[in-house]
């Protein structure tokens, strides 16, 4: 097989953690030529400039792009990245593009790709959410030609949707990878690090939902009431870089005088999964509460609606913007302790099922011409 050319494309701190397997095991092989197009919110100092964590991984050819001018306009930063990216594959002339999930990046790099005849494949299609992040999602996997999915239930949903089903592949999670590994760094690693003083913890992390902008304010005003009145050591990680991600940094500055809070702009993948493992729980509306915590058997508190239809584990408990029910919610889920896991995202070799897949003759046949499908 000729030597094949591949670019991942990576816009958010998340989505790296969920590629970085399947970068690390394709450019340590000497059949594929692989890039990584990096831009979004690595590229803003503001929220860590996590550009540097995918330098310091000792990845190879990496090509920086800023794509923001604000966050008000998601349409214009997404026309942009089009832009930028567009003239970055017409200059390597890669032979197939890797996005993933549900951000306006990987949407960008679909629509690049299916407009220039080269094949995409989309990580992590098929999957549910109850916000705009949803319709992105399903937009990519349209605009895809291959897809790499989770689980089985993902697979159907793309079926559903008029996917053929000899394109979709399911590989489990890519990040489990990395929860799996036995590099992790040690816990007093990790909060030597990161100067983490307190023994007992809780991870918050919430993200404005671009659909409920005119809610925003007054949902973080009552989750950090929540915080405070709670006597519990918090971990805190900035927002994702959307529509109202400054209303809830302006409402965080109340918490700059506890000493039972340390806020970070972002974390490495590696460390924040050790201080996940280690957490008494996770609150607010990441997906890594609906992902990556029941893995770990963490209790996770989902507050709104950014994760509905996702949160489909015992070990999650979903409430709403009210403080009696989010200090309920901490009481009970600080009774729990570990919980049993109850979820199939795969068993931590997404990497090798990744690279089998690229290494097969009738991966790189899948044609870039796609048509629907009509369930029989």
């Amino acid at each position: 097989m000729n030597k094949k050319k591949i670019v991942f494309l990576t816009g958010t701190r998340a989505d790296f953690g969920k590629i970085k397997s399947l970068i690390k095991i394709t450019q340590e092989s000497d059949i594929f030529d692989v890039h990584i197009f990096v831009t979004g919110m690595h590229m803003i100092s503001k929220y860590g400039k996590t550009i540097i964590e995918i330098e310091k991984s000792g990845f190879k050819n990496i090509y920086p792009f800023i794509n923001h001018d604000d966050i008000i306009h998601m349409d214009r930063n997404l026309a942009k990245t089009i832009e930028g990216f567009s003239h970055y594959i017409g200059e390597i002339k890669p032979n197939l593009i890797i996005v993933h999930g549900d951000r306006i990046e990987a949407m960008a790099g679909a629509i690049v790709g299916s407009l220039n005849n080269v094949l995409v494949a989309h990580i992590e299609g098929g999957e549910l959410s109850g916000t705009i992040d949803e319709l992105i999602r399903h937009s990519i996997s349209k605009l895809s030609h291959i897809h790499l999915t989770s689980n089985e239930e993902a697979k159907k949903r793309l079926i559903q949707m008029g996917e053929e089903e000899s394109s979709v592949f399911t590989i489990g999670s890519p990040d489990l990878d990395v929860m799996n590994s036995k590099k992790l760094p040690s816990l007093d690693f990790v909060k030597n690090y990161y100067e983490i003083s307190f023994d007992k913890y809780a991870i918050l992390m919430f993200h404005p939902v671009t659909t409920e902008v005119d809610k925003i304010k007054e949902q973080v005003k009552t989750l950090v009431d929540s915080i405070l009145e709670s006597n519990v050591n918090y971990i805190i990680i900035y927002p994702n870089n959307d529509l109202g991600s400054n209303i809830i940094l302006d409402e965080y500055e109340r918490f700059k005088n506890s000493k039972r809070i340390k806020i970070f702009p972002s974390l490495r993948f590696e460390y924040f999964l050790v201080l996940l493992k280690n957490a008494k729980f996770i609150i607010g509306n990441s997906s890594a509460g609906i992902r990556e915590a029941p893995y770990y058997e963490i209790p996770t508190i989902n507050i709104g609606n950014r994760q509905k239809n996702r949160s489909l584990s015992k070990n999650i408990l979903n409430i709403d913007f009210e403080k009696v029910l989010i200090l309920n919610g901490i009481e009970k889920v600080l009774t729990l302790g570990k919980m049993k896991k109850d979820i199939d995202f795969g068993d931590g070799n997404s990497d090798k099922k990744f690279l089998k897949l690229l290494k097969s003759e009738l991966f790189w046949e899948i044609s870039n011409q796609k048509q629907f499908r009509d369930l029989i």
